[in-house]
């Protein structure tokens, strides 16, 4: 990506090359970034570093975007205008982290590792004012790490994800570890 003076940096999150099932070769724009207020130019934003990829890998490339705000109405998904006879039309996917509230066993049963991370998410959302109960839920989301099957390197990303976005004061952060010993030592 290329520094634009007037978007300041523009840096995608991941940029993959994947093999269809038909052995096809394609390239996806995966902006994982959580986006987590409202942000007036977002699609805009999108429809730049999708143009920008484009320009320069000359590649088709799938844009994603991944909101964790809370605002339900708030879905950007296109982008575009016209002037005489020229307009673009610029449509992407949009996953909203708050759809997801309601799928609760399934989230809770998934071995997939983005449902730790959706978890985390909402839960950290949902426990903003109540840190004892944010302390809970981080220690539960770390309970089921164990409890999974996941690589070693899946467990140490997801546990910084965990830590990252459901941070505690210090006290009960140090509550917290003094759990995850404990936790350990029974496993």
């Amino acid at each position: 990506m290329v520094r634009d003076a007037e978007l300041g940096r523009c840096l995608a999150d991941k940029l993959v090359k994947i093999w269809c099932k038909d052995g096809a070769e394609t390239w996806v724009l995966i902006h994982g970034s959580v986006q987590s207020q409202y942000e007036a130019d977002f699609a805009e934003r999108m429809f730049v570093y999708h143009y920008r990829i484009f320009d320069k890998y000359r590649r088709r490339v799938v844009s994603l975007a991944i909101l964790g705000d809370e605002r339900s109405s708030w879905r950007p998904n296109e982008f575009g205008y016209q002037l005489w006879e020229t307009q673009i039309d610029f449509n992407f996917k949009v996953v909203k982290l708050s759809d997801y509230g309601d799928r609760w066993p399934e989230l809770e049963t998934s071995s997939n590792p983005f449902a730790i991370v959706v978890v985390a998410h909402l839960k950290a959302q949902e426990t903003r004012g109540n840190r004892l109960e944010r302390k809970r839920w981080k220690l539960a989301l770390v309970r089921r790490l164990y409890e999974q099957n996941y690589s070693r390197t899946e467990v140490i990303n997801l546990f910084h994800f965990i830590d990252w976005v459901m941070s505690l004061p210090e006290e009960l952060e140090q509550e917290f570890w003094q759990s995850v010993q404990q936790l350990e030592e029974e496993r």
